[in-house]
């Protein structure tokens, strides 16, 4: 099991359940450190000051804020040390929610709640109340020296706590620059709901593959393995849709192509090449709305 990052205790009422916060998510992503191309020599970054040129020590550099343009305010560790949050060890449920309420753009990291084994009746309690309930738990906790919002949540047989975004975090969506709101005719519509019934499928997250990732993997390995290494063929570019429609048409052919007459859950279970459900027909809707040429007059 993974290393705890923190321990404490949920807080359901009058009950107080000992856990542990385990990480839940392993990011993979392939990380490169800067070299020097003539010697391989790994690059080391310097603390420069702007001002007169000069590297800086680590102990002459402060915390400072830009309240405008170039204007900074300084702040000292014992400064920030007198604002932080009372670290309780706690994690307060305030209110229990549907889970439909919390719209996905407001998580941020998802962790697990592992209890004590003395506190398994009541980590089981509270497990079985929120999964008969249909609620998850809105709650708080000080992880360092900052105060998160987190949800709560049933996962399989255990806990799981994500941490939130706060609402001025979040930018609304009427904030954005949206063109004006087009009405698509019945007949676009009907497709486009047609096409959506043609993927559908149960979410099984190991039909979507990093293979960005394990195409750097591999070609690491043969590089190191001192293979040489060939240019891969230009992919074709997708063929020219003049109209929606046509977009949509093309789509829901490649669809029935590729799925015949079976029932959606049957193509599901048949498990397509990865990306071909997603890419094809997406690459038909993503020329849509391109203007179709003039054509020429005849002499």
């Amino acid at each position: 099991m993974a290393r705890a990052i923190w321990s404490g205790a949920l807080t359901f009422g009058l009950v107080n359940i000992p856990v542990k916060l385990v990480t839940a998510v392993t990011q993979k992503e392939v990380r490169f450190r800067m070299l020097h191309d003539a010697d391989g020599g790994r690059i080391r970054l310097k603390r420069i000051c702007v001002v007169d040129d000069a590297e800086v020590a680590y102990e002459h550099i402060v915390k400072g804020y830009e309240f405008s343009k170039g204007k900074y305010v300084a702040i000292t560790p014992e400064e920030l040390e007198k604002l932080d949050p009372k670290a309780t060890r706690t994690v307060d449920i305030h209110d229990f929610v549907e889970l439909g309420d919390i719209d996905p753009v407001y998580y941020d990291k998802t962790y697990y709640l592992v209890p004590d084994a003395s506190a398994a009746k009541a980590y089981a309690l509270l497990l079985d109340a929120m999964r008969r309930s249909g609620k998850v738990a809105v709650a708080t906790f000080v992880l360092r020296t900052r105060e998160l919002l987190c949800c709560v949540r049933p996962l399989e047989d255990a806990l799981a706590l994500s941490t939130m975004n706060r609402a001025d975090e979040v930018i609304p969506v009427s904030s954005l620059d949206l063109p004006k709101r087009a009405k698509p005719s019945e007949r676009e519509l009907a497709m486009a709901e047609q096409l959506v019934g043609s993927l559908a499928a149960p979410f099984e997250p190991e039909r979507y593959p990093d293979e960005h990732r394990e195409r750097v993997l591999e070609l690491l390995r043969k590089k190191a393995e001192g293979e040489t290494i060939e240019a891969p063929e230009p992919e074709r570019a997708p063929a020219e849709v003049v109209s929606l429609a046509d977009a949509l048409s093309a789509s829901l052919a490649a669809a029935r192509r590729r799925g015949g007459d079976t029932a959606p859950h049957e193509r599901a279970s048949a498990q397509p090449g990865r990306g071909d459900r997603r890419h094809r027909p997406a690459a038909a809707a993503r020329t849509a709305g391109r203007k179709k040429p003039a054509r020429k007059k005849r002499s």
